[in-house]
């Protein structure tokens, strides 16, 4: 029987013979090593993914990205060695000095080559396309958005999982339909993996994203201002900070607006929104707060600039400036990343009961204990638990005794609130962000609508609040706050009781 040495030599002459003479070199062996080491770890972590039932952003990375670019590195490497290879042996005069191999087909041992050769190339072209789609969707998916840079991204990402919008994917918004904006995504990308690799991010990230495709193309997809006609009814409930945590609510009507130019129907807040009327503007800081000069252009082309009082802008100065035409992302700022101040964090806690709002005291000693200054998350969470039940031990000696438990929950969804709206490692909160939309917090409304911007003709960009709201009721504390469960319904006409009919008993569309 042939010895081991015998058995390692001849495995090793097969393998040679399978390759082409010119691979026979170490750069192409390299480059053989490496691909067959990024394939092998291809198959097992796309194994892996197949099977598991959770899934990883780095798993999809590492399967999708960086072993297929170790696997055509190591490809390139092969077909390289293979050329410095060819080029030495020419100039040593080993192979005749000519500018391409001969392709005899009548040769039996080049046809099963090139036969070989045909076979790899179209099992290397489909896995190709399979990896460069799954590659696609990857980039695509909200994970690899939120978590692949998870430091600059975790507030972005943790404040859009709590978002009214948290089920609409990051590129949705930020891409869009298309290959343009999709390539140009990309290539903006390699940017911000370098910053983030580097640590050349700043704290906090930047907003808003100045480069970010148009409303019109991105979320007019959906939401369809010419479409929003009428008002639309909302009730704001407050918390005193007094140790009842006296509740008041604000029910009005927000005149929402819309319609279409067809129709001659424009009005609302969506009177904005380049139905009848082009909104274009001027802004002196990069949050586009301070807005000193706005023009307003309607249908028949009639013109009107509006310069706030205050501005010591000249016109040059104006005209020189760039100005924004107005869409929906100029109010709607925040749409998917909110950073609630602590003050409405909190109302909205009480609200929903996830803090016992007969705790007294509470709405003070939670929105102080979310406003104090902390270097680190962990260091916040400790500070919160720490100066809500100090408060009690000092302020309600026995409500801390008797209502422990209570007050471990409003610690709790304190922090939690903490976690999901102030990062203190990123240097983020609601101040950072400000949202456009109101001005209860925030400019927002009144960054044009402040009564200040006056046209050459007089005419001024009002401040009232019927512009577009209309208050219906104001309630003080009331010991029971409008809810989901309101009164019950009463008929205009007297049929009985209620619950022995059906509304379609009567009601069959035609008049009654």
């Amino acid at each position: 029987m042939p010895d081991k040495q015998d058995q390692s030599s001849f495995s090793a002459r097969v393998l040679l013979s399978l390759l082409p003479d010119l691979a026979r070199n170490r750069l192409s062996w390299a480059g053989g090593i490496l691909s067959i080491v990024a394939f092998s770890n291809i198959v097992f972590l796309y194994l892996i993914g197949f099977f598991s039932r959770s899934s990883s952003p780095y798993l999809g990375i590492f399967t999708w990205v960086i072993f297929p670019a170790f696997l055509a590195l190591g490809i390139l490497l092969q077909f390289l060695g293979i050329l410095l290879e060819h080029r030495r042996r020419r100039i040593s005069g080993e192979i005749p000095t000519e500018p391409f191999p001969r392709l005899d087909f009548n040769r039996p041992d080049l046809r099963k080559k090139f036969a070989a050769f045909l076979v790899a190339a179209l099992f290397f072209g489909i896995l190709s396309a399979v990896g460069s789609y799954q590659a696609y969707q990857f980039s695509d998916t909200v994970s690899f958005c939120g978590t692949t840079c998870h430091e600059p991204m975790h507030p972005e990402y943790t404040a859009y999982l709590s978002s009214p919008r948290a089920r609409v994917g990051c590129v949705v918004c930020h891409v869009g339909p298309g290959a343009g904006w999709y390539v140009r995504s990309k290539l903006s990308g390699t940017y911000q993996i370098y910053s983030a690799v580097f640590h050349k991010y700043p704290r906090p990230i930047t907003t808003p994203v100045h480069n970010l495709r148009p409303a019109a193309e991105t979320c007019e997809e959906c939401h369809w201002p010419e479409r929003f006609i009428g008002a639309q009814l909302k009730v704001f409930t407050h918390y005193s900070t007094d140790e009842n945590n006296t509740p008041r609510q604000i029910r009005m009507l927000i005149k929402t607006g819309g319609g279409s130019t067809a129709s001659a129907l424009s009005a609302g807040i969506h009177w904005h929104m380049n139905i009848a009327n082009r909104i274009t503007y001027v802004a002196t800081d990069p949050q586009r707060q301070s807005i000193p000069w706005v023009r307003v252009e309607d249908n028949a082309g009639h013109v009107t600039d509006y310069m706030a009082k205050s501005s010591s802008l000249t016109p040059q100065q104006i005209a020189a400036m760039p100005r924004r035409q107005m869409d929906c992302i100029d109010c709607h700022n925040r749409p998917s990343h909110i950073y609630r101040p602590p003050d409405l964090s909190v109302d909205l806690a009480l609200l929903g009961g996830q803090i016992d709002r007969t705790l007294p005291g509470i709405k003070n000693i939670a929105t102080n204990a979310l406003t104090a200054t902390y270097s680190t998350t962990p260091d916040a969470l400790r500070g919160i638990a720490r100066d809500i039940q100090d408060a009690y031990k000092a302020k309600f000696p026995q409500v801390a005794i008797d209502r422990k438990a209570s007050i471990d929950q409003a610690v709790a969804a304190t922090q939690a609130i903490y976690q999901n709206t102030i990062f203190p490692e990123m240097k983020v909160d609601w101040r950072t962000h400000p949202n456009n939309i109101g001005h209860f917090y925030s400019l927002g409304c009144f960054r044009c609508h402040d009564g200040e911007h006056v046209s050459s003709d007089g005419r001024v960009v009002r401040k009232d609040c019927d512009i577009c709201h209309a208050v219906l009721e104001q309630q003080q504390g009331s010991s029971n706050p409008i809810t989901l469960k309101g009164p019950d319904f009463k008929h205009p006409i007297d049929i009985g009781d209620l619950k022995a009919a059906t509304c379609t008993d009567c009601h069959n569309g035609t008049a009654q």
